[in-house]
């Protein structure tokens, strides 16, 4: 790659923004604090476009598809897919929190500050469907979108509608990816604000705790994730090589939000079908959940094992039960992770509600390895059922994982369409 198509390669500026962040946030945690409204700034921009974005790709995928059970076919796949593994996921949490043991020898008194852990409290005791119904905009837009869909597929004068509505989708991601050559600035504030409030000593007394987790990621990743993908005979490396400018955005930001609008558009170049994209990628991101559901599962062993408590069998069947169910409204709550983990303890009743102190220092830490794995979680899901519906284009994903770096400079040069 020449210098002058480095100068233009959004992924070296978003890897240089999220090292010059860290940088800044380890020399200068004061000012580093500051610069976290440049990332918020730019999820909330970024966030603007997700709504229009699942509306219209959701509508006009339904409406092409013309057959309704087809809809339901896929839609039913999704949900199982995502009980399945996120299910997986939470055991091989649970497995490796106990082999490991990261509460092992961590004293309960060396967490954070507890006055934060009675608004968790309160929030998880307000946790139920109703309010994630209410909360979730994404999820209400899916359920929206289908409708108008299935409405639109029925209408004699569909063809004009749906004219307007792909020219609106097309000015739609038009303005995202001017959008997205921002995407270094979030980065750089997200980065400098954790490093900077937050510190690299904050970490070492929770480290083992932090390396079980990202490793836990890492083995879900490349084992789970590997052999679901390789049921079709698809490399994980390679997917994950076409998608790395969307990893470090949300690496940088610690939100698969930032960078979900850009999967979509890059899971259809690289054959998944415009309906099935629409479809899985919205709901996945309200129920398949891999990242968090790991990371939940960790945490509630993780202080059982810093109180020195036994849990038997049927609490530990307790725990799982609650977590595959509060894990899939995670991301429509605001402290997710905490409010989740919160309504798991109080569910439980053995382990102290307290014990979230100890996490609140290095959760910010964590939430790059759960945004990520979440992203790649809901690619994979994407690919294997378009794959499962028959509706997938092997030559255009061979083309894309062989042109990466075209697809890389997507967002400029489509500036100058």
């Amino acid at each position: 790659m020449s210098f002058k198509k480095i100068l233009t390669n959004l992924t070296f500026w978003v890897l240089l923004a999220i090292l010059s962040g860290a940088l800044l946030g380890h020399f200068s945690p004061d000012k580093a604090v500051q610069m976290k409204s440049l990332g918020t700034y730019f999820i909330e921009v970024v966030k603007v476009f997700i709504i229009p974005i699942i509306f219209l790709t959701i509508s006009l995928g339904i409406s092409s598809m013309g057959d309704l059970k087809k809809v339901g076919r896929v839609g039913g796949k999704a949900l199982i897919y995502f009980e399945v593994v996120t299910t997986i996921a939470l055991i091989i949490g649970i497995i490796i929190a106990y082999i490991i043991q990261p509460g092992a020898g961590v004293i309960a008194s060396s967490g954070g500050d507890t006055s934060q852990i009675s608004g968790f409290a309160s929030q998880s005791e307000e946790y139920s469907w109703m309010n994630f119904i209410k909360d979730n905009h994404t999820f209400q837009v899916l359920i929206l979108s289908m409708i108008f869909g299935i409405v639109l597929s029925k209408m004699k004068s569909k063809d004009r509608i749906i004219s307007v509505l792909e020219k609106m989708a097309k000015i739609v991601f038009k303005l995202l990816h001017w959008v997205m050559i921002a995407a270094p600035i979030g980065a750089f504030g997200g980065m400098a604000f954790t490093i900077g409030k937050y510190g690299i000593h904050s970490m070492i007394p929770l480290a083992k705790l932090m390396v079980t987790v990202y490793s836990t990621m890492a083995i879900f990743i490349f084992g789970a994730l590997y052999l679901i993908l390789r049921m079709y005979d698809i490399s994980i490396f390679k997917f994950l090589n076409f998608i790395k400018e969307e990893l470090l955005i949300v690496l940088g930001t610690s939100s698969s939000e930032a960078a979900l609008p850009n999967l979509m558009e890059k899971l259809e170049k690289m054959g998944c079908s415009k309906s099935t994209v629409g479809l899985v990628v919205p709901a996945g991101y309200s129920f398949n959940l891999d990242g968090t559901t790991i990371y939940l599962s960790m945490a509630v062993i993780f202080l059982a094992q810093v109180y020195q408590i036994h849990l038997d069998f049927g609490q530990l069947m307790t725990i799982i039960g609650v977590l595959m169910i509060t894990s899939k409204g995670a991301a429509g709550v605001t402290g997710s992770g905490f409010v989740v983990l919160a309504s798991t303890l109080t569910a439980v009743q053995v382990i102290p509600l307290e014990g979230l102190a100890l996490l609140l220092g290095v959760d910010r830490f964590m939430s790059e390895a759960r945004a990520i794995t979440n992203f790649i979680g809901n690619g994979v899901a994407t690919i294997w059922i378009s794959n499962n519906e028959k509706e997938f284009d092997r030559s255009k994903m061979e083309y894309a994982f062989a042109h990466v770096e075209e697809f890389e400079d997507i967002m400029i040069d489509n500036l100058g369409d």
